[in-house]
Formats: C-alpha cells, sequence, structure tokens
C-alpha cells in the first residue's frame, strides 16, 4: 500500500469521480484508475461500485477512509516536523473562523504569516463556534477563531482571549429606531428578528438575554452567516443584534448600544496535544503565548 495510492481513492471520494480526480492529482486517469485497481487486488475488496455514469463508495470503501486520510495526515505531519527541526514550518494548516469575526484582522495575519513561512498551505474554514471547537479538539482543525456568550468559554483547547464586546441593535436606516442614540431589549422585543440558527453559540448570547429579561421575541428568520444578517436587515425584513466592530460603517444600515443587552467574547483556540510547526508559527505572528 502507498501513499499515492491513498490520495487518489481521497481524490475519487471527493470529487466524486475517477476524471475529476485525475485532474486535481494531475495524473492522467488511467494510471489512477490503475493505481486504484491495484490497491483494491490488495486489500481483497472493492473501495467503490462503478458505473458508466456514477462512481460512488462500497461500505468496505466507507470504512477505509478515515484512517486512510488519518494515514496521509501522519506522513504529511511526520514531514513537517522534520523540517521544523532545521528551522523550515511547511505542511497543511487548517483554520476556522466563526461568520462574523472582529478580535482578529485574520487576512492581514495570514499575509504576514504567508511571509514568513510561504511552504505552508492554508485550509480556511467558516462554522459555528461549537463545530469549530469540536473540529480542532478531535484534530481536525489546527486552529479557530470562536464568539462566545461572556459567561462561557471553550473546553478541551487551550484558548487565548482576543476581546470582549457588547452587541449592538443593527436596523435598516429606514427603520424607526434609527434615529435613537440607545435602546433596551424591553423595545425591541416588538421587532422581527434575524439571527444566527438555534442552538448555536451565535444565538445563544441573544437568547439568554432575552431570557434573563423575561422577554420573548420573534426570530422570523434563521440564517447561517452575519453578512447574510446584515443584508436580510438592509431590506428591513427584521432587525438584529450584531458585533459593533462588524455592523458599523456598512451601507443602509444604523447601528445603537443596547442598555441592558448581551456581550459576547472572542477567543483563538488550539489543541495543547502536540501543535503542528505551523500552529505554533500562526502562533507567533499573532503574539500569543503558547
Amino acid at each position: 500500500m502507498e501513499l499515492q495510492q491513498l490520495r487518489y481513492v481521497l481524490a475519487v471520494a471527493e470529487t466524486g469521480g475517477f476524471t475529476r480526480a485525475a485532474e486535481r492529482c494531475f495524473v492522467v486517469q488511467s494510471s489512477l484508475s490503475h493505481q486504484i485497481a491495484s490497491l483494491e487486488r490488495e486489500l481483497g475488496v472493492r473501495l467503490f461500485a462503478r458505473t458508466s455514469r456514477r462512481v460512488e463508495l462500497t461500505a468496505a470503501g466507507e470504512a477505509f477512509l478515515p484512517a486512510a486520510r488519518q494515514c496521509l495526515d501522519a506522513a504529511e505531519r511526520a514531514g513537517a516536523d522534520a523540517a521544523a527541526a532545521v528551522g523550515e514550518v511547511r505542511g497543511r494548516f487548517a483554520v476556522g473562523v466563526i461568520p462574523a469575526t472582529t478580535g482578529v484582522d485574520l487576512p492581514e495575519a495570514l499575509q504576514r504569516f504567508r511571509a514568513r513561512h510561504p511552504r505552508v498551505r492554508i485550509a480556511l474554514r467558516v462554522g459555528a463556534s461549537d463545530e469549530l471547537a469540536a473540529q480542532v479538539r478531535e484534530g481536525g482543525l489546527d486552529l479557530a477563531v470562536l464568539g462566545l456568550p461572556e459567561t462561557d468559554r471553550p473546553r478541551g483547547v487551550r484558548a487565548h482571549e482576543l476581546v470582549r464586546e457588547r452587541l449592538v441593535a443593527v436596523v435598516a436606516t429606514g427603520h424607526p429606531l434609527a434615529g435613537r442614540t440607545a435602546v433596551d431589549l424591553e423595545c425591541l422585543a416588538e421587532e422581527t428578528f434575524v439571527d444566527f440558527p438555534a442552538r448555536t453559540p451565535g444565538r445563544a448570547q441573544s437568547d439568554r438575554a432575552f431570557a434573563a429579561a423575561g422577554l420573548v421575541r420573534d426570530v422570523a428568520f434563521e440564517v447561517p452567516t452575519a453578512d447574510l444578517v446584515a443584508r436580510i436587515v438592509g431590506r428591513g425584513l427584521a432587525v438584529a443584534l450584531l458585533p459593533a466592530a462588524f455592523a458599523r460603517d456598512r451601507d443602509g444600515l444604523a447601528t445603537m448600544p443596547v442598555v441592558d443587552g448581551p456581550g459576547r467574547v472572542e477567543f483563538v483556540v488550539w489543541s495543547d496535544f502536540n501543535p503542528t510547526p505551523a500552529t505554533r508559527a500562526f502562533l507567533d505572528v499573532l503574539e500569543i503565548p503558547h
């Protein structure tokens, strides 16, 4: 069994076809097909069910895939560790980020990181804080930026606090509340809301504040990203609670403090179990102790 064969299997599984997998791997399709067939003979099982129009993983293929990924990750980590021993940082660096990040300018940080370590390949993923933290704990991500209610703290990972901030009310510029210097939750509870999906940390910070005040609000729109929240507010369809730095200076929107409103904390988190050289190098760029 060779690492290249594992790469070909993953490529077919991820692209859904031998032709696209060959294109991704920069190899002719006949060679890729031959290598996978050779691996299947060695294993004594079929990894893919094939027709002229469809390619799907078999049950054996589904069982094979997680360990194949782990083997490739381990091989890549071995190369990265060896290079780090002589002062070179390389390999893969997977970063997760919430949709509304204000505590770190991630593109600027990545620019500085790439200038120092151009051989690192970077994968960015956007998601909810609980999902990203779980991926860091499980090793799917090297590092993530989370936003949590101010009473919460990440579990099972190393964490560094970036910023604490109060959420502000965000309305369309033509909304009756747009001229106010401040509002309270009781006033906002009369409005229609757009917010993040239920049972996510981004939603929890607002839900908890209204519940603590004994208020019920109408969340008519649930969306996954802060950009989409802002666009729905801009159309006058709803109001929202967002970080001030994210909502400020956006065309068509007005913001105002919420006197009894919720707050949130942004964290950078990473695994405390043998972080990769790229992870340590990125924390150095952010000037975060590790």
